[in-house]
């Protein structure tokens, strides 16, 4: 179903596409097909006979359920932009999609020096974000008198709760206030293990200081002799200081250790390599998911890692999927891709020039592609890549308007920068990163012209 101006392009894509489907178009009397509501189109849609389903634009405001309970049979609402109709019905995620095995622990660096509300907030956040221990970092050097109490503090609120330090008297408080990890031990410390033994603690071992993997050995023996239960991490290096040999640690360990527990502090290299984190931490959960690393460390110090524990909880079932169902990790969840998208959609200029064909009234309609952006009423349409000549062409003055046009060409021109679907009055898609948009904002609410080349809005 749609409105007038949208007929022809969905006519096109429609035929043009091999959907499983036996479909009519339905054409309202409306120009705007996004101008219409659930309670409108239930006034104005008369159902032909055999009908199973309705879909209706994305961008229709309304209760779609409720539509369906009105027409008598099931109402869907259609992706926002019409030309991702065909992909919609090819592309279904798998309804056991979101299952993982990989627990995220989120380290608050610096905890010390945070307070005890501001170490429940960090808290709080990052669980919300999707951490399953919060890991309370202890700072070398830095006396950390309320260690106990905070870690009681987190616990009670129902926190699982790690402490990441090597000293051990640090060790012995977070293990009798309730931590259930301790990071790290190695040679240097490992006597402190006999000490843990019946805690219901886990430790993270690793190599001694400047020693290789065969300094692991020792250290794992004690912790089974004493009951303990371990994760082995070898450490993640960050680029430049032995990364891709880390990995291989990675590798060698779980073919020296086949039944044992691991864990990645993936924040390593987040936070040590100046690039957006999604795609890092994307990877880097593949290696593990493949690996059986099955407890990964990060945080969110740096500003271009901010969101890695939200990234990392999408990977984590995105690379359950793809391994355990062996396919590539693309076409079921795109959380991940954030700042380009998978496709730009948009119309042809010649479907452009038959859209403008077609408008009779003088509200602006604001698309772009990959070259472009143009603005079109039934008088004008102008195109170009510099908002400021387009907006002066437009002979716009008044103050409303002109806001309004500002604002939507900047973001057209943003789409246009970095290769993302624009939708006028849409929000860009920027992934797990999309912000909520309020519930008028799924509306397309158009602003007049100048008031000497056409009428008002609305008439």
């Amino acid at each position: 179903m749609t409105g007038r101006l949208a007929e022809p392009s969905l006519r096109r894509v429609l035929d043009g596409a091999a959907l499983p489907i036996v479909h009519e178009v339905a054409v309202l009397n409306i120009t705007v097909a996004a101008l219409m509501t659930t309670e409108w189109i239930a006034r104005n849609l008369r159902l032909p006979e055999g009908v199973e389903r309705v879909f209706i634009p994305g961008l229709v405001e309304g209760d779609a359920r409720l539509l369906g309970e009105q027409l008598g049979v099931p109402v869907e609402k259609g992706p926002k932009d019409l030309h991702e109709i065909p992909a919609s019905f090819g592309r279904e995620t798998p309804t056991d999609y979101g299952a993982w095995d990989i627990e995220i622990a989120a380290e608050i660096n610096n905890a010390p020096k945070l307070g005890r509300d501001g170490l429940r907030r960090a808290a709080e956040a990052f669980q919300a974000a999707g951490a399953d221990i919060i890991d309370v970092g202890c700072t070398p050097g830095v006396p950390f008198p309320d260690l106990a109490d905070a870690v009681e503090e987190l616990r009670a609120a129902g926190m699982r709760v790690s402490v990441d330090s090597f000293d051990p008297a640090e060790i012995r408080a977070a293990a009798a206030a309730g931590a259930e990890l301790i990071l790290s031990v190695n040679g240097s410390n490992i006597d402190v293990g006999r000490e843990l033994a019946g805690n219901a603690v886990r430790v993270v071992v690793v190599p001694d200081l400047g020693e290789g993997l065969d300094s692991l050995g020792p250290s794992v023996a004690k912790l089974e002799g004493w009951g303990v239960p371990y994760l082995i991490d070898p450490i993640l290096e960050p680029i430049g200081h032995g990364f891709m040999g880390s990995l291989e640690r990675y590798a060698e360990v779980r073919r020296r250790f086949p039944e044992a527990e691991m864990l990645m502090g993936i924040g390593n290299l987040t936070e040590m390599t100046a690039a957006d984190s999604t795609g890092v931490n994307a990877l880097l959960i593949a290696i593990c998911q493949e690996l059986g690393v099955r407890t990964v460390l990060t945080t969110e110090v740096i500003g271009w890692a901010r969101g890695a524990v939200r990234e990392v909880d999408v990977a984590r079932r995105l690379m359950f999927d793809a391994v355990t169902r062996r396919r590539v990790p693309k076409g079921v969840d795109d959380r991940l891709v954030t700042t380009r998208d998978r496709e730009v959609l948009a119309f042809t200029p010649a479907e452009l020039a038959e859209l403008q064909a077609n408008i009779t009234d003088a509200n602006f309609r604001i698309f772009a592609d990959r070259e472009a952006i143009t603005v079109m009423n039934h008088d004008i349409m102008v195109r170009g890549t510099d908002i400021g000549g387009l907006f002066e062409q437009l002979g716009v003055d008044e103050a409303r308007h002109a806001f309004y046009l500002g604002k939507e060409l900047a973001q057209a021109r943003m789409a246009l920068t970095l290769g993302k679907t624009y939708r006028q009055e849409g929000a860009l898609d920027w992934g797990y990163l999309t912000p909520s948009e309020d519930a008028a904002a799924g509306r397309v609410r158009l602003t007049a012209g100048p008031r000497r080349r056409g009428r008002a809005p609305g008439s």
